[in-house]
């Protein structure tokens, strides 16, 4: 039973890229993104206000790291994956959404200072491969451009990518709702300007439905479920099931969305998966330590 836990949240959240082209016309990016994250603070609070409240004194010295944390994952990478559901398929912004495992580590490799392995030069070069054959559309010699929704959902894994990594060298003495509360706080408040900028930012029936898949299941139950994966099977354990992700994404966005499903998605796709799989796998040291010589 534990196991279901990462999945539900895996599920949710490759749901979540469908949303996010279903978006496309109905609602603004700016506008879906601002609804989403003040659905879920306005739902959070009766619950964490009080915590927070009487946590304070412990909570003000990491204000600026839960700030950064707030603007990283919840308000550029969710917005940057609405604006990029705009020019690219589902099936496409969740493969890019796969390396972000891979992006993980390499990021670890810098700011926590992790020993460099063989599977992450080697997962590094195969997801590469795999991703300029997926935007290539399988012609990587004579498509080589890039197209704005390839780059905004690139930075936007990486975007997210760099929230974990931040998380992790970030340890504050709070609890990981009173942390998320915080981050969605921030987040919402960075967002409100574009949403004020929007020419329309009606909420119909039409677009009602996208802002609460968002703004419950996709930010609220999807990160409940993953802790509580984290709490029964530990971290690494329940990292691996991200890259379910893709696969679950493709089989959404093909029964429910009708997308067409082409030899270079698998080709890409698979690429990319794999190279992720080795870097997390593949954990010999990149570089053999000199032996120390005796004095």
């Amino acid at each position: 039973m534990a196991y279901l836990y990462p999945f539900i949240a895996v599920f949710i959240w490759a749901g979540n890229a469908a949303i996010n082209k279903l978006s496309v016309g109905v609602i603004d990016p700016a506008v879906i993104s601002f609804y989403r994250w003040l659905l879920a603070l306005i739902l959070l609070t009766p619950f964490l206000l009080k915590g927070i409240t009487k946590n304070l004194q412990q909570i003000y010295p990491h204000v600026f790291k839960l700030m950064v944390l707030g603007l990283l994952g919840m308000a550029s990478y969710q917005c940057l994956a609405y604006y990029a559901a705009v020019t690219i398929s589902v099936l496409t912004m969740g493969i890019i959404m796969s390396i972000i495992p891979l992006l993980t580590i390499i990021l670890s490799l810098f700011i926590l200072k992790v020993i460099p392995t063989q599977g992450v030069l080697i997962g590094s070069i195969l997801s590469f491969m795999g991703l300029i054959w997926l935007i290539s559309g399988g012609h990587p010699l004579l498509k080589l451009g890039i197209g704005k929704g390839e780059i905004m959902m690139l930075l936007a894994a990486l975007s997210y990518a760099l929230y974990g990594v931040l998380t992790k060298k970030w340890a504050m003495p709070i609890t990981n709702w009173q942390s998320v509360y915080v981050q969605i706080i921030f987040g919402t408040l960075a967002l409100l300007p574009g949403f004020l900028l929007s020419d329309n930012i009606t909420i119909n029936s039409d677009n009602v439905w996208l802002v609460l898949y968002a703004g419950i299941p996709a930010s609220i139950i999807a990160p409940f479920v993953w802790i509580m994966g984290i709490k029964k099977l530990g971290a690494n354990k329940t990292a691996l099931f991200l890259n379910l992700t893709p696969f679950i994404t493709a089989i959404i966005s093909i029964i429910f969305l009708h997308e067409t499903l082409y030899s270079y998605h698998i080709i890409g796709g698979g690429m990319s998966i794999i190279g992720v799989i080795l870097a997390q796998n593949l954990k010999s040291p990149l570089f053999k330590k000199a032996s120390n010589e005796s004095d």
